[in-house]
């Protein structure tokens, strides 16, 4: 079952998004044609991950979009999220399913061929692939992975997988010429001034190229 939309996976930064307000630049994104949001948050307290949660969950609904958890199961069960996206090093795969159930989303990342298989094996809803490029976006990131592993999954892979890591405008449509049909941005596009407008110019050169 497909869940994932095709175009751009949004993510929440607090560092990118240079202080500007979550519910606002969240907003911007899904106007400006974005139908999944991840909330991604490393540096603040779980009752202000929380609270922010609770009312992403509602604005994503009110654009009858998906809304993700990173790492936390729990809050993604408290928020009634739609999934939850998760790393190499946390729980496993088959124990949060058997708290989330089987019709809740879930994400892996991964950064290697071997990685891909066994989270498809596992029972991963869709998987993240990356850094596909550099980035500062995240801290502790690993090297990039260039794109053996993501030409690999396009031709082999048949559960959605998102390219992530380093992404801009700028190099965005050599993977969309690959056959990369998800991919997520993150400074691009909550540190750009005008988050609306900068989706919307990202959306139409995804879209001439995925109709």
């Amino acid at each position: 079952m497909n869940k994932i939309p095709l175009g751009i996976y949004g993510i929440t930064d607090s560092k990118s998004g240079k202080n500007k307000n979550i519910l606002q630049y969240t907003e911007d994104l899904l106007q400006g044609g974005v139908k999944i949001i991840q909330y991604r948050e490393k540096k603040k307290s779980m009752k202000e991950k929380y609270q922010e949660a609770l009312l992403l969950k509602k604005l994503v609904d009110r654009y009858n979009g998906i809304f993700i958890i990173n790492d936390h199961v729990d809050l993604a069960i408290l928020v009634d999220a739609h999934g939850v996206h998760i790393g190499q090093d946390d729980l496993p795969i088959s124990f949060i399913r058997s708290l989330l159930g089987e019709n809740k989303i879930i994400g892996l990342s991964t950064h290697s061929i071997e990685e891909g298989k066994k989270a498809i094996s596992d029972g991963a809803d869709y998987i993240g692939i990356g850094p596909i490029f550099s980035t500062e976006t995240k801290e502790d990131v690993i090297s990039p992975i260039g794109m053996e592993y993501l030409k690999y999954a396009i031709e082999n892979f048949k559960i959605p997988f998102v390219a992530i890591g380093g992404i801009k405008e700028k190099n965005i449509e050599s993977l969309l010429d690959l056959g990369v049909e998800r991919i997520a941005l993150v400074s691009e596009l909550v540190g750009d001034k005008n988050t609306y407008e900068k989706t919307l110019k990202i959306k139409n050169i995804i879209e001439k190229k995925i109709p």
